[in-house]
């Protein structure tokens, strides 16, 4: 028969194993950003010729959508004036040397400015994301001044 300090000791070995107060779970999971070697990236900025009427701010990406077969276009515009909403495109070229929009027109929703000055707009056009060229995207006045651009920015392709 076992002694009761085998016993004790068994029991604190098994307790010690349960309770293990090195064991952690992980804080953070790292995943693979699918999309990070094969998205576009620009930061938009007002035309020098608008500076001190409008300062308006942003980012936006041209990335493969979901099934690759598509092109995702995002946009994030800050500093904006409030409930302002403003029409943007993708275009070819770069900003001050236009070569026309990528798809079409009516592919891209406006952006509706919320009370803080940021909007988020984004288009899907069926295309396969390119992997060379120069692209860059416009965000207009207003649907009634479409043509004075208020933000502009060159997008960098991605580097292999």
């Amino acid at each position: 028969m076992p002694s009761p300090r085998m016993l004790l000791l068994a029991a604190s070995t098994l307790a010690l194993v349960a309770c293990n107060p090195f064991r952690r779970e992980p804080v953070t999971e790292v995943t693979r950003d699918a999309n990070v070697n094969s998205r576009w990236q620009a930061s938009l900025v007002t035309p020098a010729a608008l500076v001190g009427a409008v300062q308006m701010k942003g980012s936006a990406t041209m990335q493969p959508a979901k099934n690759n077969e598509n092109t995702l276009f995002s946009l994030n515009i800050n500093n904006a004036t409030p409930g302002g909403v403003h029409p943007w495109q993708v275009r070819r070229g770069q900003c001050g040397a236009d070569e026309g929009v990528v798809g079409s027109p009516d592919a891209y929703q406006a952006i509706k400015v919320g009370d803080e000055g940021r909007g988020k707009a984004s288009a899907t056009l069926p295309m396969t994301t390119p992997t060379s060229g120069s692209y860059f995207v416009t965000v207009g006045a207003s649907a009634a001044n479409a043509e004075t651009v208020v933000a502009c920015g060159n997008l960098a392709p991605p580097t292999y």
